[in-house]
């Protein structure tokens, strides 16, 4: 599972380094490659290879006419790139994943369980801040925890 988060910047060819802690979680799932595409957010999303495949065959499974169903599939199918992590840890981010994500020099990757995001720190440090100054939203939040018992 992929917790915590990591700052760490992209250098000027589009390499940033995918956190020790991510790599390790990798190994132990026998993966070298993320598959990275565009979020819903603006934010990436990178998936081990296997918890990707794993998910293409789930969305295939989706009434393929359903029009949320064919939506998802132009953002995250269309968008996927198979992204190796080089010998030292870095991934290289293709330029249009980096636009969409509006990465520039500082990067925040954000584990979410089975899969990553990559985030403009920013962007991120701006998510987090407007959700916890929303009350709706946290009142949501707390919500969907006492629904899981926590």
């Amino acid at each position: 599972m992929f917790r915590g988060r990591y700052e760490h910047s992209i250098d000027a060819k589009g390499r940033t380094s995918v956190p020790s802690r991510f790599r390790e979680v990798m190994a132990g799932q026998g993966d070298s490659k993320l598959v990275v595409t565009t979020g819903l957010d603006t934010c990436l999303v990178a998936y081990p290879m296997a918890e990707w495949l794993a998910f293409e065959k789930r969305l295939s499974e989706l009434p393929g006419f359903d029009a949320d169903v064919v939506t998802l599939k132009r953002i995250y199918v269309s968008g996927a790139v198979e992204c190796e992590v080089d010998k030292v840890g870095r991934l290289l981010i293709p330029a249009a994943l980096r636009k969409h994500a509006g990465l520039k020099r500082d990067a925040l990757w954000a584990g979410m369980g089975s899969y990553i995001e990559l985030w403009a720190k920013q962007s991120f440090e701006e998510l987090r801040r407007d959700v916890l100054s929303d009350e709706n939203r946290r009142l949501g939040i707390a919500k969907r925890l006492a629904e899981l018992g926590l």
